[in-house]
């Protein structure tokens, strides 16, 4: 055979085999494509899912705490206030009780001290609706006392059973009875703040982290820029865990 149609027939086999090389890599590249949109998909549809489940458990411990005679604040209230917020929530933010104008509203953190809590969760760049704000007690003690012991024995397992659900990855207790309280410990507030707890949600679960730090309406009885700054400095630690930005 002359050397040109040798070399001819080869540029055609070599040409031949690159043109099926490729065809077939766009067949299984289209394959995977569609795969792992499909895969994506389902995933997202899970998800949807599982929120949804978790919106319907919450609204089934409200309507329980809603019909809650367990403690005499049940025949005291206006409404009861079991907690509101995202029901897939990362960070879960935990005070003592409501106040009056909660027990108005039946929301948690509405009033002045709610107002700030706000701002400190702008400031943290996310929303309200990104968060789940509850309390320790349901309902507003008589001039907002402290909590007594026999309340929170009746009320905190309905607390206990939204952090289940949720399954947030921060808890941020506010203020010195809801850190007492969810780390079962009698340090002081000022002692406990600024470090990451363990709270454990029961046998079989992870620990979650819990970060201590003031209440707001401890801040707005004791304003200065070194509370302030604390408060501040607790929730950057807490932006750090969760790896997300610290706004400037």
């Amino acid at each position: 055979m002359p050397l040109e149609l040798a070399e001819m027939g080869n540029n055609i086999d070599i040409n031949k085999v690159i043109r099926q090389h490729l065809e077939m890599e766009r067949f299984f590249t289209g394959f995977a494509l569609r795969g792992k949109a499909e895969t994506l998909e389902q995933q997202e549809q899970e998800d949807s899912m599982a929120v949804a489940e978790k919106t319907s458990e919450l609204e089934k411990i409200a309507e329980q705490a809603n019909q809650c005679r367990k403690c005499e604040l049940g025949s005291l209230r206006t409404n009861s206030v079991p907690g509101e917020g995202n029901s897939n929530a990362r960070i879960m933010f935990v005070g003592e009780a409501p106040g009056a104008d909660e027990d108005a509203q039946g929301r948690p953190f509405v009033g002045r001290a709610g107002q700030l809590l706000d701002k400190i969760i702008e400031a943290c760049g996310l929303k309200r609706s990104d968060v789940f704000i509850g309390n320790i007690l349901k309902c507003r003690p008589p001039e907002n006392r402290d909590p007594r012991a026999e309340e929170i024995i009746s009320c905190l397992p309905y607390l206990q059973r939204q952090i289940e659900i949720i399954e947030p990855e921060i808890i941020v207790a506010l203020g010195a009875h809801a850190a007492k309280t969810l780390l079962n410990t009698t340090k002081p507030i000022g002692q406990l703040r600024g470090q990451f707890h363990e709270y454990y949600a029961g046998l079989g679960r992870p620990p979650v982290k819990l970060m201590a730090t003031y209440h707001t309406a401890y801040l707005l009885r004791n304003y200065s820029q070194e509370n302030r700054r604390r408060v501040w400095e607790d929730m950057k630690k807490v932006l750090v865990e969760l790896g997300l930005p610290i706004p400037k």
